[in-house]
């Protein structure tokens, strides 16, 4: 591909950003301000983060996944890079996944955003493969150790406008935010850092199932110490009536 057509593709995007910045805000908006997924005390969304992809970023993606056999065009640029727009949703712990996955797919069977391709999630781990699996989400693994659930969505079908929906624990987002520093644009040649990522990458999937069980812990000790409460206030009600 040459500069005259990479400057005809940045020009496609920039005419057609503002439709992207209104399904952005829109697609962050809807995790922003959803009652269900922002109740105290414990929110299924910790945070949220949001961009459009900046020109100088999009020329380095185009000129990576164009090829002679298969090459980026007018025609097909908005279905190869799907993640113009972004919105990435993160969470404390695993099994709030299920909710907010459920969340989703209801936007999408209510007819408000369309699925552009199944989500997928990106794991390396067995047990978090069987957890998506169980969800009916289809898993891949990458060389990197990159771990994430990735949907994209359009505001209705066919649409050229899509935004790339990411959704992980906050200790895959260190993972996410180191590798990235290190390994984007141009990924890093050093044996020793790519042996830590992987390393890092098994901690935080350690700290995430960590988090899990603490949390269930913390439930079911609420739950046994209501049961005590309610037996130790019945007993004490079946005393009041054996005196009188």
């Amino acid at each position: 591909m040459d500069d005259t057509e990479e400057r005809e593709l940045i020009d496609l995007y920039r005419a057609e950003q503002y439709k992207f910045q209104l399904f952005l805000n829109s697609v962050y908006d809807f995790f922003r301000l959803s009652p269900q997924l922002n109740e105290s005390p414990m929110p299924l969304i910790h945070s949220l983060k949001s961009r459009l992809k900046d020109t100088d970023h999009l020329i380095d993606k185009i000129r990576r996944k164009s090829t002679t056999e298969d090459p980026i065009t007018r025609d097909n640029f908005f279905d190869r890079i799907t993640d113009l727009a972004g919105v990435r949703v993160l969470h404390l712990y695993q099994q709030q996944f299920a909710s907010i996955h459920q969340f989703l797919q209801q936007k999408i069977i209510d007819g408000d955003w369309v699925l552009f391709e199944p989500p997928c999630a990106y794991t390396w781990d067995p047990e978090s493969e069987a957890f998506f699996s169980d969800l009916g989400i289809q898993c891949k693994i990458k060389d990197t150790y990159y771990t994430s659930v990735h949907y994209v969505v359009m505001p209705k079908a066919n649409s050229p406008i899509k935004c790339e929906i990411q959704i992980r624990t906050l200790y895959e987002e260190i993972w996410g935010e180191i590798d990235h520093y290190i390994n984007y644009p141009l990924p890093t040649t050093s044996i020793a850092c790519k042996e830590q990522l992987r390393v890092l990458s098994k901690l935080s999937v350690t700290g995430t199932r960590l988090a899990d069980s603490i949390l269930n812990s913390h439930d079911e000790f609420l739950k046994h110490s209501e049961i005590i409460q309610e037996l130790q206030s019945s007993a004490k009600h079946e005393e009041a009536l054996v005196v009188v």
